[in-house]
């Protein structure tokens, strides 16, 4: 049955198979039958599909309890419920809540650059499985899931949204809407990679907007939005601002990997 919020215009559901054309499911069926199952990062042979092999599994470094209730930050050590990092009491994010399934070392960087540059599109289903696990907590008190969006011209130049891939299929995983139309980038921003902090954060100011038709759908809501990298969390920010001025009720944050520095 299908469940949408009750305002127009409508909540997309997505696929609950795949969420790329009929074609292309079909496609990779076919593949997954044919072709023996590899691991994820380095394609060695595996017993699975959708696994890492033992070398790549033991290189990922998971993010796991304890870590820090607000930004995800892994402790050396349990301080308790609801135990915040340096970082989060001091520059406190507009989003209440962050979650990652892994650092983003040597493993998993293989594949969000896989998923993101390589065209391995097939990457999103096991990636998006493993971040709905790991945001448990805060899918479930999300009203619906949205990605960060891509402005229309790199659209056109990638041909998908590798947020919104992965963001499919969290939604699907655990049966929230999916509102990818939500949020639009209405500024083209340089490419990230190479700034600075303050040059990212400059990049993304003001380069996200609510659609005045989806403000209804927004308001009063909570919103988890969906990333394939957390860096130094510009993009999170600039998103989770457009979202709380358009009238959203509270952004939490789900992203496959985030940075974390040296010696925490």
């Amino acid at each position: 049955m299908e469940r949408h919020i009750h305002t127009r215009p409508p909540v997309r559901r997505p696929p609950t198979r795949s969420w790329g054309s009929p074609i292309r499911a079909a496609a990779s069926t076919v593949a997954d039958l044919a072709l023996p199952a590899q691991c994820l990062s380095c394609q060695r042979h595996v017993s699975r599909l959708g696994g890492l092999c033992p070398v790549c599994w033991g290189e990922l470094r998971l993010i796991e309890k304890p870590y820090c209730a607000r930004l995800g930050l892994p402790f050396a050590y349990d301080l308790g419920p609801n135990a915040l990092s340096a970082e989060a009491i001091a520059e406190p994010p507009p989003f209440d809540r962050l979650r990652a399934v892994a650092r983003f070392d040597t493993v998993a960087r293989s594949l969000v650059h896989g998923l993101k540059y390589r065209d391995r599109t097939e990457l999103a289903r096991w990636m998006g499985a493993w971040m709905a696990r790991a945001g448990g907590d805060v899918i479930a008190e999300a009203d619906f899931i949205l990605p960060v969006p891509l402005h229309r011209w790199r659209l056109w130049l990638r041909r998908f949204n590798q947020s919104a891939a992965l963001a499919a299929v969290v939604a699907a995983s655990a049966d929230k809407p999916f509102v990818p139309m939500a949020l639009k980038r209405v500024r083209a921003t340089a490419q990230q990679v190479g700034l600075s902090a303050n040059e990212r954060d400059r990049n993304v100011r003001g380069a996200f907007l609510v659609p005045a038709d989806y403000k209804p759908i927004v308001a009063g809501r909570r919103v988890l939005l969906v990333d394939d990298v957390y860096t130094t969390g510009a993009t999170a920010r600039a998103v989770t601002r457009a979202l709380l001025r358009a009238g959203a009720s509270g952004v939490d944050v789900l992203v496959f990997a985030r940075v974390v520095r040296d010696g925490i």
